[in-house]
C-alpha cells in the first residue's frame, strides 16, 4: 500500500483497501483505489474533469457506499461498523461543498453555527466561536444575512467557517476556490494551511493548478479512476499538462506572479479580510 506520508501507519486515519465505486450498472469510476492518509498530513487531489474527485470524496466522508473493498475512517473499518455509530464518526469530519449545501431559510451565522449546537454546545459557547470566525474570514457584516443575497464567494466562505468551526479532525474541501478570483483563492489556501498547522487533516479536491505548484504539498492523482500518489513534483508534472489549458508552463507562469502569496498580511488588505492567523487558536 501506498503510504501519503513518511510517519508510521499507524497513525493514518483513512485507509482505502482495493476500493472500487460503481454507480447503478455502469462501469466503475473508481478502481482499485489504495492509499493511505496519515493524521497531520495536507494533499491535493486533482484530475481531470470527470475522474472521479467528488466520488472519491464522497467515500471518505461516508456519503457513499464503495462497490468492493474496504474503508477504514479513524481506525473504525466502516463496512462492519454499526449503523449508529456512523454520525459520531461524520461529526469528525469537515466538508466544504463544491455546491456549498447552505440552508438558505438560515442566516450566515445560523448556518455556521449548526453543527456546534447538534454536538450541544452551550449557545454563549456557540456565539463567541461563530462571532469570532465569520469575522475572522471577512464576514462580520454578513452575519444574519441569508444565503441567497451573498455573493459565491462570501457563501464559500460561510462553507468553509461552517465546515471548520467544530474543529475536525479531518478537513475535505472540493473545489473551495471554484468561485472565487486568484488571490481570494490563495487566501482561503493559506486559511487550510493554518489550521493543517494546528493539526487538521486537510484533502483539497482543485483544479487551481497555481495553488498546487505553488504551495507544493502531496497529490493525490485521480487517472482513469485509478489513485498515483506522489509528493515531489517532477514526477507528477507529464500530467499537469492534460490538466491545464495553454500547458503547465502557463500555470507555473501564473503561480509565480502570485509569489506574494508565500504568508498571510502579503496580498493588499489581507488583514482587514482575515485578521491576525494567530487568532485562529483562540476559537479551534
Amino acid at each position: 500500500m501506498i503510504v501519503a506520508t513518511d510517519r508510521a501507519p499507524d497513525e493514518a486515519i483513512v485507509r482505502f483497501e482495493n476500493v472500487g465505486l460503481r454507480y447503478g450498472l455502469g462501469p466503475e469510476v473508481l478502481k482499485d483505489v489504495n492509499f493511505a492518509l496519515q493524521k497531520g498530513s495536507f494533499h491535493f487531489l486533482i484530475g481531470e474533469s470527470g475522474a472521479g474527485k467528488s466520488s472519491l470524496l464522497k467515500l471518505i466522508y461516508l456519503a457513499l457506499k464503495p462497490s468492493r473493498g474496504l474503508i477504514s475512517l479513524f481506525d473504525h473499518e466502516i463496512a462492519i461498523t454499526p449503523r449508529p455509530d456512523l454520525p459520531a464518526l461524520r461529526r469528525r469530519v469537515g466538508v466544504v461543498f463544491q455546491e456549498f449545501k447552505l440552508l438558505n431559510h438560515l442566516s450566515a451565522y445560523d448556518n455556521v453555527a449548526l453543527p456546534l449546537r447538534v454536538a450541544g454546545v452551550r449557545e454563549s459557547v456557540v456565539k463567541k466561536h461563530v462571532s469570532e470566525l465569520l469575522a475572522w474570514v471577512g464576514l462580520e457584516q454578513h452575519m444574519q444575512a441569508r444565503p441567497p443575497t451573498l455573493s459565491g464567494g462570501q457563501q464559500q466562505r460561510v462553507s468553509i467557517a461552517r465546515a471548520i468551526i467544530a474543529r475536525p479532525q479531518l478537513l475535505l474541501a472540493d473545489e473551495p476556490t471554484g468561485n472565487v478570483d486568484d488571490v481570494m483563492g490563495f487566501r482561503l489556501m493559506h486559511l487550510f494551511e493554518e489550521l493543517n498547522r494546528l493539526g487538521t487533516t486537510v484533502v483539497i479536491a482543485t483544479h487551481n493548478m497555481q495553488v498546487v505548484e505553488r504551495l507544493g504539498h502531496g497529490r493525490l492523482l485521480l487517472d482513469d479512476g485509478r489513485l498515483i500518489m506522489e509528493s515531489a513534483r517532477a514526477k507528477i508534472a507529464p500530467k499537469l499538462e492534460n490538466l491545464v489549458p495553454g500547458s503547465r508552463q502557463k500555470a507555473l507562469a501564473a503561480a509565480e506572479s502570485a509569489a506574494a502569496a508565500d504568508s498571510f498580511g502579503k496580498y493588499p488588505g489581507d488583514s482587514e479580510i482575515f485578521g491576525d492567523p494567530s487568532s485562529l487558536k483562540d476559537y479551534l
